[in-house]
Order: structure tokens, then C-alpha cells, then sequence
């Protein structure tokens, strides 16, 4: 069904990678996910998978094990790595991190009403309530 739709074009992929950011991007804000504010830990992150899958892209095209269609990249090539599967490499783990971190705030999240709940029922006092969590997230995260 070529032709049904044509989307971007040479954009598709590039438009698909900021669609992902852009639907991932406000778990940093509304589930406080910080990734994006611990830079120096995102870019530790990020530097092996970048290395391992770059170098793995750039085997698999020397020996022809798959190509990219022109009709949806840029033509924007580093060496023979088209700019997109760059971005590729950048933005979804990204986007998985966001979602990590998210998902970890809300567990911490439910966590915390099923203690209020428990100590609610037991006769705790409000001021027992409102202490300060003995036992923080690992890493120092006093979320």
C-alpha cells in the first residue's frame, strides 16, 4: 500500500523520534522522573548503548545485512549510520528511562498511601503519619 500514506517522507523517522519525546517528555514534569535534570548520569547512561548499537548498525549495513529506505530517512548520514538510527539510539532509551523513573514514583507513591492506610486503621495518630520516610530510595533520591 505504498502510496495510501505518505506521511513525512524523508521526515518519517526523525517524526517518529519526536512524537516519542514528546509523549515521554512530561513524566519528567508530573512524575518528577528527574532524567533529564541529572545529565551527568543520563549521558553514563547512554554512552554504552550508544557505542554498542552504533558499531552493531554499522557491521550489519558493511555486510549488507539490512538497509535503511531512502524514502523515509534524510539522506543526513554519519559515515554509513543515517542521522535517524543516531537519534533512534539516543531518544529510546530515553524514553525508557522516563518511563523507569515514572513508574518507580508511583509505586513509591502507592507504597506510601497503602502505609498511611494501614497506620489509618490502627489507630496512629496524624503526627505518626507525617514522619519522614526511614528508609529513602537508594541513591540518596528523597522523592
Amino acid at each position: 500500500m505504498i502510496g495510501a500514506w505518505d506521511g513525512f517522507g524523508h521526515w518519517d523517522y526523525l517524526a517518529l523520534m519526536g512524537a516519542c519525546v514528546l509523549i515521554t517528555l512530561p513524566l519528567e514534569f508530573v512524575f518528577s522522573a528527574r532524567v533529564y535534570r541529572r545529565l551527568p548520569l543520563l549521558l553514563k547512561a547512554l554512552l554504552p548503548v550508544v557505542v554498542v548499537f552504533a558499531v552493531w548498525d554499522i557491521v550489519a549495513i558493511a555486510r549488507d545485512h539490512w538497509t535503511y529506505d531512502p524514502r523515509f530517512v534524510t539522506g543526513i548520514d554519519l559515515g554509513v549510520l543515517p542521522l535517524e538510527e543516531l537519534v533512534f539510539f539516543l531518544v529510546i532509551p530515553v524514553c525508557a528511562l522516563l518511563s523507569y523513573e515514572a513508574v518507580g514514583t508511583v509505586i513509591g507513591w502507592a507504597k506510601r498511601h497503602a502505609v498511611r492506610r494501614a497506620n489509618a486503621g490502627h489507630g496512629t495518630t496524624s503526627t505518626d503519619r507525617t514522619k519522614p520516610d526511614p528508609h529513602p530510595p537508594e541513591g540518596g533520591d528523597t522523592r
